[in-house]
């Protein structure tokens, strides 16, 4: 009797990857022969300092950018331009205004045809676990900038991605409203079973968020490095594991330790 293998989705192979960008008159390099492996279910988040191709490999994997050289695979099949396996979270909600929280959230689903019914269903879902089902009514002007972005988390879940991409996600937010996103995040990944890749420029937001760090150099020739973040969830911040993984983290980006 032959046993099939299941099939796993959201895994994402990266491969000799290079990009880089005409500066002046000559080319800037940003990503040099990176490799990665990036398993199904896994939260991956992405540091390093400005200019080090953060944003740039993620704009890759989502599809919005091509690479110069190698190649990104999601499932075992080869990335060209976007896919519906795939949603972006950027810092800014980017919600049409004239429409409220209901309409912003199936506007994806009801362009692609899925009949109104079944798209204000499913949209109903996701609003809810976000938490704002009393504000579905409610204009994009009329919410604070925490309940804006996770309007725009609802919208990327609704289209039932492989892989959540979020860019900064909540980089704009002040710091109370961050915490509360950030175990809003964590709780979210968990009940939808999603890949998650957050690139970040906070290293404690990077290390409560994920599994493995991913850190980009900015050094030309330095080799991007990883880091496995082995702590239980919920994760306290005040642990001083939690500390040790900062620290750990400060002293691979050159930064002072006080």
């Amino acid at each position: 009797m032959s046993i099939t293998t299941p099939i796993r989705r959201g895994e994402v192979t990266v491969r000799d990857l290079s990009k880089s960008f005409a500066l002046k008159d000559q080319r800037l390099s940003v990503l040099r022969n990176l490799n990665l492996d990036i398993r199904n279910g896994e939260s991956l988040a992405i540091v390093g300092p400005s200019g080090c191709g953060k944003t740039t490999l993620l704009r890759i994997l989502a599809g919005l950018e091509t690479p110069d050289s190698g190649s990104v695979e999601i499932d075992g099949a080869p990335v060209h331009g976007v896919g519906t396996e795939r949603a972006v979270i950027f810092q800014e909600p980017r919600l049409l205004p004239w429409l409220s929280v209901l309409r912003n959230v199936t506007f994806g689903l009801e362009a692609q045809g899925v009949p109104q019914a079944e798209a204000e269903n499913r949209a109903r879902r996701y609003i809810k676990l976000v938490g704002l089902s009393e504000f579905e009514a409610a204009l994009p002007g009329q919410l604070s900038g925490g309940m804006a972005q996770r309007v725009g988390i609802a919208r990327a879940l609704t289209v039932q991605p492989e892989i959540l991409l979020l860019d900064e996600p909540l980089g704009a937010l002040d710091a109370m409203t961050k915490i509360t996103l950030q175990k809003e995040l964590v709780r979210i990944w968990h009940e939808e079973a999603v890949t998650m890749i957050v690139v970040t420029h906070d290293l404690e937001e990077a290390i409560y968020l994920a599994d493995r760090v991913l850190i980009l150099p900015k050094e030309k020739g330095a080799r991007p490095s990883l880091r496995n973040i082995d702590l239980p969830r919920p994760r306290d911040r005040s642990d001083p594991a939690f500390q040790a993984h900062r620290r750990d983290l400060m002293q691979l980006l050159g930064l002072e330790i006080a």
